[in-house]
């Protein structure tokens, strides 16, 4: 039985789970996949967006802005990789420059700070590789980037730290009330909770109307993208957009925390919930819409394919609250783009509402901050020779691509919330996220996941469930034994 149950631990999920560890309360955050970061929150943009576009008086406007300021002092707290790097908003004809004046009005009025707009001169100034077809840009310096794994986990594990329980692999089947409180059917068994958050992204509609006649609906919204090599990261210096439409944002280009170059998404609606296959026509849009602002993308660097969902709500407004028809069912659904920017300020408010419901007390032991998994190549020689002294793993490069040693992927490992596959260690220490994607280094993470949590290498997975990356084989008389 616990006071909260949060359904889902993607960035809301987390973030929801992070603010409500400073009361005293049972939470648990229970998960279909095998980690966090495994749906939305895994694959977008990677933008903190500065809050121009939402329209005026929405939940989503005033949310992103306010999560557009809280993430800096959160990413100090949190030890997450952020910068504010500002974005541009491009329209590529003297006839569409209208539109770049009612984003900056739309935007004043949300209470973004420092927006202008910039001539053809000034926005080539600043971007030398913008195409010659830009006629004037939108510039807002308060835009970002960031890591949505590393944000993720961060506030996972710090929530984890503060009390709260993640149960992974509980698919959750059934949600109904009895006698006062929500009894939720899943793949491990029954869970009991006075209060219910849903926070299941592109399935937030399957539970919410589980629950409540006043249904809505979620369309799952393909966004496929290129990813370029570190050799290609310093192409732009902002996040490049151009004018968006009623499918979204269009298409981008950005640099990453990470050093590379990032292009997309498309905008696809589809019915699969899981549809995050990519497309050859896909691709192939990311690359001609990316370069009508940005010239010479030298996408000869591409060094994978992704594609992410978003829940893209009818309406196309954060749905935050309770049913009038479900008391203590609190939805978080409909959390599309900007909801990586929002996720903070989301929190915030979905913990506020919990905390005044349940009357909950402040957690004294509270702890608000989180280190990051230490990196031997942001030491200077000295510190990171003592380093590998004391610690010989942090001296064995594992990744060559980024240089991870098998120090970080222990830590990794064994931290609260902890890696339990190859996708788990590859987002909290980006081995296998380089140029030759894991064809070095995978092997060896194998090893090193096998033996600290005392499994044997054919039970590895890249991403839990059956993905196991190492068969069986038949040995003469029947028997079985590992594949080489």
């Amino acid at each position: 039985m616990y006071d909260v149950c949060i359904i889902g631990a993607g960035v809301t999920g987390c973030a929801i789970a992070r603010e409500l560890s400073r009361y005293r309360a049972s939470v648990c955050v229970v998960e279909r996949c095998e980690d966090v970061c495994c749906g939305t929150s895994k694959a977008n943009s990677a933008i903190v967006h500065a809050g121009y576009d939402a329209a005026n008086g929405s939940l989503m406007a005033r949310l992103n802005v306010k999560g557009n300021a809280m993430m800096g002092a959160l990413a100090q707290e949190l030890d997450f990789p952020f910068l504010r790097n500002g974005s541009l908003v491009t329209c590529l004809r003297e006839a569409d420059i209208p539109g770049l004046e009612a984003l900056l009005d739309r935007g004043r009025k949300n209470g973004v700070t420092g927006l202008r707009i910039l001539s053809r001169e000034e926005a080539h100034a600043v971007e030398p590789n913008l195409s010659d077809a830009v006629a004037a840009a939108l510039y807002a310096p308060s835009g970002g980037i960031v890591c949505p794994f590393l944000l993720t986990i961060a506030l996972a594990e710090n929530a984890a730290v503060n009390g709260v329980t993640f149960r992974f692999d509980t698919n959750v089947k059934e949600i109904r009330r009895e006698n006062g409180q929500y009894i939720l059917e899943t793949g491990q068994g029954q869970i009991k909770s006075r209060l219910v958050v849903n926070a299941a992204g592109v399935y937030a509609d399957v539970f919410h109307n589980m629950v409540s006649e006043d249904k809505i609906h979620i369309t799952p919204r393909r966004g496929e993208y290129c990813l370029l090599d570190r050799s290609a990261g310093g192409h732009v210096r902002h996040t490049i957009f151009t004018l968006p439409t009623e499918r979204g944002k269009g298409v981008l280009v950005t640099p990453t925390v990470h050093g590379n170059l990032l292009t997309g998404p498309t905008a696809t609606d589809i019915t699969d919930r899981e549809g995050t296959d990519t497309t050859r026509a896909g691709l192939d849009e990311v690359m001609e819409k990316a370069a009508q602002a940005v010239r010479d993308i030298p996408f000869r660097e591409t060094i994978t394919s992704f594609s992410g969902l978003r829940a893209h709500e009818d309406g196309h407004d954060f749905i935050i609250g309770e049913p009038a028809d479900a008391p203590g069912f609190f939805d978080a659904a409909g959390i599309e783009s900007p909801g990586l920017t929002a996720a903070p300020a989301i929190g915030v408010m979905v913990a506020d509402l919990l905390r005044d419901r349940l009357r909950l007390q402040k957690n004294d032991s509270f702890r608000a901050r989180r280190k990051g998994i230490l990196r031997p190549a942001d030491l200077c020689v000295e510190d990171r020779n003592e380093l590998i002294r004391k610690h010989p793993a942090y001296g064995t490069i594992v990744c060559r691509c980024e240089s991870v040693t098998e120090g970080e992927i222990i830590d990794a490992i064994r931290r609260p919330v902890g890696a339990r596959s190859l996708d788990g260690v590859k987002r909290r220490t980006r081995a296998g996220m380089g140029r030759c994607q894991s064809d070095f280094c995978s092997p060896r993470v194998m090893e090193i996941l096998a033996r600290e949590l005392g499994i044997p290498m054919e039970a590895v997975t890249k991403c839990g469930g059956a993905s196991r990356v190492v068969g069986k084989r038949m040995e003469k008389g029947g028997q079985e034994g590992t594949a080489s």
